[in-house]
């Protein structure tokens, strides 16, 4: 492998992520089956990549310190500063001098002497005189955002709407790995079993509160497991499980997944059904519902048909009332996430909540005509802002007297999540702090 090849790759990452807009789980898996790196350098990339985008606005509040800012830097020396500056600061297993070296030489190698003169400087400037503190700034919510990276608008919104103490958590939160998560497929093989041969092979596992399918992998990479190349797991997080529990579909019943991609509640909801009966899953994007199609047919489920469409325009494909189950699971901000994809705080303001608030209460008031009486919708979302869950809830209800939340699926909850802090007469907020998940909001609405 090339000389610096690992950090150069996670530069590059970090050039298409910060200044084109790339997503980083996407070039990262991208990066890693083009390199052919081995699993230790695989987990270094990843952490220096996550890790760097996850704490930014800190790295910006360290680096402004050390700099002149008349000075104009280009885009790439940013991000092998902050990458450098995360690693020195963050990471302890490198030695600093080895850090600032490779800095230096990548620096040289992709820009001139001038510039790698410049990086020495301020990672020996920094490396010398230490890292700032956040004790000097005075302003709650700004100190919240530097030294959690989430932007101030974002820290300020959720203190408005949650007060300081959760909007701490969730920050904090944000910034810590969570277990990967899988549900196994129960037609293919019995949770216990599953457990027990991931095990045999070397992993660590639990079973998950949220879904009797779910079990939690808190050490090794499952993707590299037997029974996840058998189709007999599906990667998916455990608030996520929750959609299809909730949905409580039967064989035999005619079902809607009206916003379905990638596909990992679709086939959590056919797997409930025993395949048997019928799935009508959508996307907005072919591309998308093709992604449904291909897991579908790996997990060997027949009763999904995957197509293109705007769900606000199915009542010209279907008759009102014809369906026995509506999942919803909307578009939203993903501010529940930011976990797995940090660089969705960077992307989003309060604007964008707003717009996608509006799709969401269009995309229920479409598809709700499309329940029969009896029928349960269960609306979600992998977001933690009210005005996209508890709001949108409570604005279709006021227009529909035939709808409202059906109680009882609080009853059919996991004791722990009965207990939620977010628990509410609208529906079930999590937030990511609570059970070490994603954050995700549902709620189900029943016709009478």
């Amino acid at each position: 492998m090339a000389k610096y090849q690992l950090r150069k790759t996670a530069l590059d990452i970090l050039i298409r992520v910060g200044e084109n807009g790339g997503f980083s789980h996407l070039l990262i898996d991208q990066a890693i089956r083009k390199q052919g790196f081995d699993q230790r350098d695989e987990a270094l990339l990843t952490e220096i990549v996550y890790g760097t985008i996850q704490r930014k606005l800190t790295l910006d509040y360290f680096l402004d310190s050390f700099l002149d800012r008349r000075k104009k830097i280009d885009g790439w020396v940013k991000w092998l500063l902050y990458m450098s500056i995360y690693q020195m600061h963050y990471l302890n297993k490198v030695p600093d001098h080895a850090i600032i070296h490779e800095s230096v030489e990548i620096a040289k190698q992709k820009g001139h002497n001038g510039i790698s003169s410049f990086v020495n400087g301020i990672l020996r400037n920094m490396q010398r005189n230490g890292f700032p503190d956040f004790s000097t700034i005075d302003d709650q919510a700004k100190k919240l955002s530097v030294e959690t990276s989430h932007p101030l608008w974002l820290v300020e919104r959720w203190i408005s709407l949650y007060g300081v103490d959760t909007t701490e958590k969730m920050c904090l939160a944000n910034l810590q790995h969570k277990s990967i998560s899988v549900r196994v497929q129960p037609m293919k093989i019995a949770r216990d079993k599953a457990m027990q041969e991931l095990m045999e092979e070397g992993y660590e596992v639990e079973s998950s509160i949220f879904s009797p399918q779910g079990i939690n992998v808190l050490s090794g990479n499952v993707l590299k497991s037997r029974l996840f190349h058998s189709g007999a797991l599906t990667v998916q997080d455990q608030t996520s499980m929750l959609a299809a529990e909730v949905l409580a579909a039967e064989p035999e019943m005619t079902v809607l997944d009206a916003c379905s991609a990638p596909g990992g509640k679709t086939t959590h909801i056919a797997e409930k059904m025993n395949n048997r009966g019928e799935i009508h899953a959508y996307d907005l994007h072919s591309k998308k519902a093709k992604l449904v199609t291909t897991r579908a047919a790996e997990l060997d489920l027949t009763i999904i048909d995957a197509k293109q469409a705007d769900s606000r325009k199915l009542g010209e494909v279907y008759e009102a009332e014809h369906f026995d189950r509506i999942l919803l699971d909307a578009p939203c901000s993903g501010l529940g996430v930011l976990r797995g994809k940090p660089d969705i705080k960077y992307h989003k303001n309060e604007k964008d909540i707003h717009t996608l608030s509006a799709i969401q209460i269009e995309l229920l008031e479409k598809v709700s005509a499309l329940l029969k009486k009896g029928g349960k919708l269960v609306y979600s979302t992998c977001t933690v802002d009210k005005a996209e869950n508890e709001a949108v809830v409570q604005a279709f209800l006021s227009n529909h007297e035939e709808f409202k939340v059906d109680t009882e699926f609080v009853n059919e909850l996991p004791e722990a999540l009965t207990k939620a802090e977010g628990l509410s007469k609208w529906g079930l907020q999590i937030f990511p702090y609570e059970f070490d998940t994603d954050g995700f909001f549902l709620t189900r609405l029943t016709r009478m």
